[in-house]
Order: C-alpha cells, then sequence, then structure tokens
C-alpha cells in the first residue's frame, strides 16, 4: 500500500482526529499514487495514523476513512459501514426519512445519502468516495431493498476533485416526484430536481419548534423553498400563512404542498425577492405576530464571510421590524462559516439597529441524524434560533 508521510509541523487537527490532510502538510509520499487509491497516513516519525482515500489533484490531498490498522478498506468495510448508520439512526428514532450517511461525521468522508421512505438518494463529493460508489450502492440494496436509488452530483464541488457534474439512477428507473410524511404532515419532494437532494431534512425537528408560537398567529415566511415551515405553521392553528420565495417553481411546489395537507385556505404562496419585499413592507408599516426566516448560505468561502454576515444582519433586520410587540422571529443560517455564537451576535446586532428588544425562546442545530462531531466544525453547520421581539 503507498505510504504517506507527515511533516514533523502540522497543524494538530489531524492528531486530535479530524480526516483532512491538505497537500501542504505531507512531507513525502512513498509509491505510484492513482487518484482515488486508499493509502496508509504516517507522522514524519513513522508512527501509523490512519487509512484514507488520496487525490493528487485536491487541496484536500488525503481523507481519513479509519484510524485501525487492521481495518481492510473493500466492498464489506462499506457494507458494515452503512450497518452501523442505519443502526444508530434507528436507535434515535429517525427511520422513515433521514440522513443515512452524514459524510465525515460518520466516517466516509464527502459522502451523503438521504433515505426519503424506500428511495435514496446518493451523493459522492470527493474522487474517492466516488470510487467506492458501487459498493455504496451494493450495501443499500443488500440493507434496504429499496424502491429506487438517484445519484444527484451536479454540484460544482466535485469538479474541484476533478469530477464531472452528473445525476442520474443508481437502480432501475422509477418516478422521481415522490411523496413523504413529516410530524403527520405529506410533502412533495422532487428527487430529480430539487435543491440539494430534493428536500432539507436537517429542519425536520425545529419545523416542530414552533407549534405554540404560530397559533392563531398571522405568520410571514421568507425563503421557503417548498413551504415546509409555512405549511407546518397552518397545521399547527395559524390564523393566516403568507411565503415568499425567489423562486417560481419552489412557490409552484410549495402551493401544492398547502393542497396535500388541506391548508391552501390559510396558507399561500408567491413569487418574490424577500429582501426588497421586507424592507417596502417595514417602510409601509406591515405587521405579522410571526416572521420567519430561512435563507440559503450567503457564503461558501471564508473570503466572503463579511458579505454573508451583512446579508444575515440585514434580513434579520427588516424582518424584525415587521413583528407585532410580543411577537416572534424565527431564523436559521445553514452555512459552517457561520458558528453559533457569531450568528447570535449577528442577530444582536440586527435587534439594536431595528431598536427593538429581543428574549431567546430556543436555540437548536440540525437534526440529530446529522451527527455533529466535537473538533470537526464542518459537521456543525445549523444554526436556528426563535426569539420573541419586544
Amino acid at each position: 500500500m503507498i505510504s504517506v508521510y507527515l511533516k514533523r509541523k502540522i497543524a494538530p487537527r489531524v492528531a486530535n482526529g479530524h480526516p483532512w490532510v491538505f497537500a501542504n502538510e505531507v512531507e513525502r509520499i512513498d509509491g505510484d499514487v492513482q487518484g482515488g487509491d486508499v493509502v496508509e497516513l504516517f507522522s514524519h516519525d513513522k508512527k501509523f495514523i490512519g487509512k484514507g482515500y488520496i487525490n493528487p489533484k485536491s487541496q484536500i490531498l488525503v481523507r481519513l476513512l479509519t484510524r485501525n490498522r487492521a481495518d481492510v478498506i473493500n466492498e464489506h468495510y462499506f457494507l458494515e459501514g452503512l450497518r452501523q448508520c442505519w443502526d444508530y439512526r434507528k436507535k434515535i428514532g429517525y427511520t422513515e426519512n433521514c440522513r443515512l450517511v452524514f459524510g465525515e461525521a460518520d466516517g466516509f468522508p464527502q459522502l451523503i445519502v438521504d433515505k426519503f421512505n424506500d428511495y435514496f438518494v446518493i451523493q459522492t463529493l470527493a474522487l474517492g468516495i466516488d470510487t467506492w460508489k458501487p459498493a455504496i450502492v451494493n450495501a443499500i440494496n443488500t440493507i434496504f431493498e429499496p424502491k429506487g436509488i438517484y445519484e444527484r452530483n451536479d454540484v460544482p464541488v466535485r469538479e474541484l476533485e476533478g469530477l464531472p457534474q452528473q445525476k442520474g439512477f443508481l437502480s432501475a428507473p422509477f418516478d422521481t416526484q415522490i411523496i413523504i410524511t413529516e410530524n403527520g404532515l405529506r410533502f412533495h419532494v422532487d428527487i430529480e430536481n430539487g435543491q440539494k437532494t430534493g428536500y432539507f431534512l436537517d429542519q425536520q425537528d425545529n419545523r416542530k419548534a414552533i407549534q405554540h408560537i404560530v397559533k392563531d398567529a398571522e405568520v410571514l415566511g421568507a425563503f421557503t423553498y417548498t413551504g415546509t415551515f409555512e405549511i407546518h405553521a397552518a397545521h399547527y392553528g395559524a390564523k393566516s400563512v403568507l411565503g415568499l420565495d425567489i423562486s417560481a417553481n419552489a412557490v409552484a411546489q410549495a402551493n401544492r404542498n398547502a393542497e396535500l395537507n388541506g391548508v391552501q385556505d390559510r396558507c399561500r404562496f408567491e413569487t418574490a425577492n424577500a429582501f426588497d419585499v421586507l424592507k417596502q413592507w417595514g417602510k409601509e408599516g406591515k405587521q405579522y405576530d410571526v416572521v420567519m426566516l430561512d435563507p440559503p448560505a450567503f457564503t461558501k468561502s471564508r473570503e466572503t464571510i463579511q458579505k454573508a454576515i451583512t446579508g444575515y444582519k440585514e434580513i434579520n433586520l427588516r424582518g424584525m421590524k415587521l413583528i407585532r410587540p410580543g411577537g416572534f422571529l424565527v431564523t436559521s443560517s445553514c452555512t459552517n462559516l457561520v458558528g453559533p455564537e457569531l450568528f447570535l451576535q449577528i442577530i444582536e446586532m440586527a435587534a439594536k439597529d431595528a431598536r427593538r428588544k429581543i428574549r431567546q425562546v430556543t436555540f437548536q442545530t440540525q437534526a440529530p441524524d446529522h451527527p455533529i462531531i466535537w473538533g470537526m466544525e464542518n459537521t456543525q453547520y445549523l444554526k436556528f434560533l426563535v426569539v420573541q421581539v419586544q
């Protein structure tokens, strides 16, 4: 097996359990390397660290799979690994719809597997894990006997690994327009063309957290995507719900979801730029009991972090100005580059600029089927906050 040796001076990240090894941390490689090969990683003084896949085209040269030298990386390794992932989800109560594999947090760097009842969606976002895609498909077939498996590798990050963007069936073709059940509600999921893998499972617990604050309330939702928060609000007894999204396709699907759950009389969606509309409505003095904001990540690189901070502050400021005294702001951030502490600081700054006092109701992260590993910042990415606005 090819051996990779680290430099003497490296960040303690790898020694402390992080699976990423950057190219500039490597002293030398013994052996003829092919992208996607499994290699052994050693410290500068030849102490074994772990095994993982290598890609000379990537800034992240090695991604570790295991720190156990006895482990043999083969098809059986992936079968047993996916079985462990499934056992964990069952133990914490996530069986019908769940993130079955959450990349580094489950020991499979850059692998995403989402389970939508009997259908599975896969993303293999690094060359090393893409090499093992047939083994992953076989493991899913062995453990679950699914109705269908679909590949959503139409993401730009694959190009950093020298991989093409692509999507398609990894099983016999099936109807990619499916319906799932969440918290007693039903939602259309577009596996083929929906965002990411078709549906955001990470907010499924947070959508329950609005249950009491929306009762008999006038609710405004922005960045609604397919309307899951808004339809939950209507289901939980909101007087009226209006959802806004810039995507006409998302709005059409959100309205279909409202009809599917019989709440279309109290819950409707419109195509609009939330930034512009919230600013205009603030000037007009419009008021709501609850404003819900679930924007996309405003940054995917540290170079544009200040832009993201400005964006999050501005949208939350505009949201707060639309809330009646004693009402509630429900707000989220889905980028790990804005950590929990920074996110709360942004909300505090927005409240001061809006001249509103806020009281924290709940502050949560993603659902536990997206596990967080301490020391791996990229595994803790979602922030979900409810505050009362005075």
